[in-house]
């Protein structure tokens, strides 16, 4: 089935984000039209104002669609259904939704879509790589320590650029209508292993600390957090990361007909940018 992208702009929500501006990019790579859906966006689209949805919407072909803060948040599937209704009623079926692994919650987003009648592809996404280096992580690991409440368990984080390139085939591709691709990396690691091996890499000291779910929201209010902020991290840390998915799938080759990049290739590539470096507390 085509998508009929060739013609029409794809919609990417969250365009300007961690995984939809690498989208915007691969497409404009191969060439296809692009339309950014932010709130700053020539045709502004804000998840919290619905009346901002069609404008948006109208004239794409399909729709990459990333929802802030998370799927897991109250109200989010009913957001995902409304949504689904108006880019259907706006004439746009092929929709692409970035959901999260072993969420529930996320899982009825992903089921209010599918139940919408729409062209649905869903990306059920594992902890991201790069919340490393471009999100509250990466400010706890310039300072020499990433403290978080989470044990020994572990994830096999995805990067992102994978997700992009998932994404980027279903809005553009034949073949991938109605598949759910449950997208992670290769390789299984604890936070504290993940942080072992960005400190080798960058050739300094950075730290690990496990510290309670109650120290841990002290940390974050101390720190200007919002309390649904809060609340969210607290379940992502804490629930989801329980052990749930302590495995790996092969998500990324089933999609894309390759493996997935690896944690250590990762690492190297943004080492080598100097992403964590601080000269002055290099390993002697």
């Amino acid at each position: 089935m085509k998508t009929g992208i060739d013609e029409a702009p794809a919609l990417i929500i969250g365009g300007t984000g961690k995984t939809g501006h690498r989208v915007v990019k691969g497409l404009i790579e191969r060439g296809y039209p692009v339309r950014i859906g932010s709130r700053n966006a020539a045709l502004p689209f804000d998840w919290n104002a619905p009346e901002t949805w069609a404008p948006a919407v109208a004239g794409t072909a399909a729709v990459y669609i990333t929802y802030q803060p998370d799927l897991a948040v109250p109200g989010a599937v009913d957001v995902i259904r409304d949504f689904a209704a108006v880019a259907l009623a706006e004439g746009v079926t092929r929709l692409v939704l970035l959901s999260g692994r072993g969420e529930p919650e996320a899982e009825e987003a992903e089921q209010a879509l599918i139940e919408s009648g729409a062209d649905w592809t869903i990306i059920r996404a594992s902890w991201f790589m790069q919340n490393f280096c471009e999100t509250f992580l990466y400010d706890a690991l310039k300072t020499g320590e990433l403290a978080l409440p989470v044990n020994s368990v572990k994830e096999p984080f995805v990067d992102v650029e994978d997700i992009a390139a998932v994404a980027v085939a279903a809005l553009t591709m034949p073949g991938h209508s109605g598949k759910l691709y449950e997208v992670t990396g290769p390789d299984l690691l604890s936070f504290e292993e993940a942080v072992s091996a960005i400190s080798e890499a960058a050739g300094r000291r950075i730290g690990f600390r496990r510290v309670s779910p109650d120290d841990y929201a002290g940390m974050l209010r101390g720190a200007g957090v919002s309390p649904e902020e809060i609340s969210l991290l607290l379940y992502l840390f804490t629930t989801v990361l329980d052990g749930r998915n302590a495995n790996s799938t092969d998500g990324v080759r089933q999609a894309l007909g390759r493996e997935p990049g690896s944690f250590a290739g990762y690492v190297s590539r943004t080492a080598m940018r100097g992403v964590w470096s601080e000269p002055q507390q290099a390993i002697a």
